[in-house]
């Protein structure tokens, strides 16, 4: 026991210089610029900083910007903030592609420009789609409060977003850049290297830990598919079968090969998503050939059922509230809808944890990639809503939840890519009286159903 104090004295010391490190950063991050233009906002934005143009300092303060700043810097999210008047050089079609172009960095981009705000994303960080919603909704919920707004789009935004936040500038030198590395070398020498070291296998041993938690639930969900495949009474060379239900019946039997196969390549937690999205989509395929051959109409292509999966695509949408957590609404089968109706429980799937079994949204945080498979096809912030309150809810914002993504958690965020980028991601522009006129996002009806 005499041992233990002098070895948490020695890891202390690393934490403090870093600590120490981090803090010197801040003070040497420059001050905002006052010239404005394009080529300051991307300085700013570049050195992970909220940046206001001189002409919009009297409706957006330093004070708020380094607040908004901070917040971003907390979140540890590349998200870049930029508030600019409607006038030139900030074009109201070509502010977004411009400054994406001139910071060059992977991320979800905001921008308020006189009396609007929208946002633009790269698909890596977030779907762009998803980003004009948030900005949408902040936009909508404090009208012409430039600080509430900004705030909002980021609290919102930064659960969602995928990859890391961005220190220092990229594509450039600044002091910072040059003193931190000397002073990291000087001060911290072999202990900080010791220390990321021992950070990176323990997060190594935690991926293999939670991989191997998920793989028996995942084998149970590629065998449970499997049974179905194998109950199905269907010939595909029987003379009342088509090419349809033939095409519908080997997307099914691909469905499940390739479930397998992700599943037997898997390094890491993450790695399960591309698991139950071929889980998903081939219960899709087995409704749609059930569809066809009953003569029924085909089905809408819907989440799969909240409480188990397993049970295939939802039927409707129910009203729904977990023990002690507030009511929701979430996408049941017809069986769930059934009991919930009658005022039964529904059948919800529970996974093994050391408390015991436990419904998957409160298994921990390697259960996200694989809901994320299973019902992030369908918008990406439908799971962190219908997980509101719950442990699985909570840890959304971890790179660990599905992403739309393929390479899933080995993106980090903040890469600089130059002007290398769909620029399709940052299309259109502020035009109009108000963000997008509601009629951009699709209207009510058309919102994933209710999702």
């Amino acid at each position: 026991m005499r041992t233990l104090a002098p070895r948490r004295a020695r890891g202390a010391g690393p934490l403090a210089l870093v600590a120490a490190l981090l803090g010197l950063l801040l003070l040497l991050a420059p001050a905002a610029s006052a010239a404005g233009g394009l080529d300051d906002a991307a300085a700013s934005l570049k050195q992970g900083r909220v940046y206001v143009d001189p002409a919009m300092a009297g409706r957006f303060s330093q004070g708020q910007a380094d607040a908004l700043t901070e917040k971003i810097r907390k979140a540890d999210k590349p998200i870049f903030v930029a508030v600019v008047p409607a006038a030139d050089p900030y074009g109201a079609t070509t502010v977004f592609n411009d400054l994406r172009t001139k910071v060059g960095i992977t991320g979800t981009y905001g921008i308020w420009r006189g009396d609007q705000f929208q946002a633009r994303s790269d698909q890596a960080a977030l779907p762009s789609q998803s980003a004009e919603r948030i900005a949408g909704a902040s936009f909508r919920s404090h009208p012409g409060d430039i600080d509430a707004v900004l705030n909002d789009f980021v609290d919102t935004a930064a659960p969602q977003v995928n990859g890391h936040g961005v220190g220092g500038s990229a594509g450039g030198v600044s002091t910072a850049a040059i003193v931190v590395p000397l002073a990291l070398l000087a001060l911290a020498g072999t202990g900080v290297f010791l220390l990321f070291r021992r950070s990176r296998k323990r997060k190594e041993e935690q991926r293999r830990a939670e991989l191997e938690q998920l793989r028996r639930v995942v084998d149970e969900d590629i065998t449970a598919f499997g049974e179905e495949l194998d109950r199905l009474d269907f010939d595909p060379g029987a003379a009342d079968a088509d090419d349809v239900q033939r095409a519908d019946y080997s997307h099914a039997l691909d469905s499940y090969e390739a479930a397998k196969r992700s599943m037997d390549g898997a390094k890491g937690p993450e790695d399960v998503k591309p698991v139950t999205e071929a889980l998903e989509d081939g219960r899709f395929a087995l409704a749609t050939l059930a569809a066809r051959r009953e003569g029924a109409p085909l089905p809408e292509r819907r989440p799969p059922c909240f409480f188990d999966p397993r049970h295939g695509p939802s039927v409707q949408d129910a009203d729904w509230a977990p023990a002690g957590g507030a009511a929701r609404t979430v996408p049941v089968c017809r069986a769930d809808a059934d009991r919930l109706a009658a005022g039964q429980d529904p059948d919800i799937r529970t996974v093994p944890t050391d408390q015991g079994p436990q419904p998957y949204w409160n298994a921990g945080p390697a259960y996200g990639p694989w809901a994320g498979g299973y019902f992030g096809g369908y918008g990406g912030g439908l799971l962190p809503g219908l997980l509101v309150g719950t442990a699985l809810g909570s840890m959304m914002g971890s790179p660990a939840y599905a992403s739309p993504v393929d390479a899933g958690a080995d993106y980090d965020g903040g890469d600089y890519s130059g002007a290398d980028y769909d620029s399709s991601d940052f299309g259109g522009g502020f035009g109009g009286g108000d963000f997008g006129g509601g009629g951009d996002f699709g209207g009510g009806g058309d919102f994933g159903g209710g999702f």
